[in-house]
């Protein structure tokens, strides 16, 4: 007997708006940032290599150990930038404008922390040209989340 697929990212997807960021905080979102900003960067990174997170691209390459090749607490620090690759150029995948015309803020939520466990005070998400809907998507939700106060300077408080 199987064991059955418990949806992680596809399980609010039918709800109403489900790109609102009232809809994801309905859901339980950006509770994971809550608990991310109470710990340290190392303490996230260590997390999430436990956690056994994978990248959703072909090779499927552990989060937590590439996060982990970030140079952390350098004497002369260089700038960090987290980049997110949402191309959808992987053969036969089609999962990055699912995800991000109907559940934008998984990947705001997820770029935050993200920055956060490695230092990056910007991010860029690279998004075909011709996918303008989802491109709109995306915006509208980083402007939600900073209007929300979950992205910026001072991030919730």
């Amino acid at each position: 007997m199987s064991t059955p697929l418990t949806p992680v990212l596809s399980r609010f997807w039918d709800a109403d708006s489900a790109w609102t960021l009232q809809t994801y905080e309905r859901h339980h979102g950006y509770r994971a940032l809550r608990k991310a900003l109470a710990m340290t960067p190392d303490e996230v990174i260590n997390l999430v290599k436990e956690s056994g997170l994978r990248g959703r691209g072909g090779a499927g390459f552990p989060t937590g150990t590439k996060w982990s090749f970030i140079p952390q607490n350098e004497p002369n620090p260089k700038p960090h930038y987290l980049v997110i690759n949402a191309d959808e150029s992987e053969p036969g995948t089609c999962k990055d404008i699912p995800l991000l015309l109907t559940t934008p803020h998984f990947l705001v939520e997820g770029a935050i922390i993200a920055a956060y466990a490695i230092g990056a005070r910007h991010a860029f998400v690279y998004v075909r040209g011709e996918v303008v809907p989802v491109l709109r998507r995306l915006q509208a939700a980083v402007a939600e989340a900073y209007a929300a106060g979950y992205l910026g300077r001072n991030i919730l408080g």
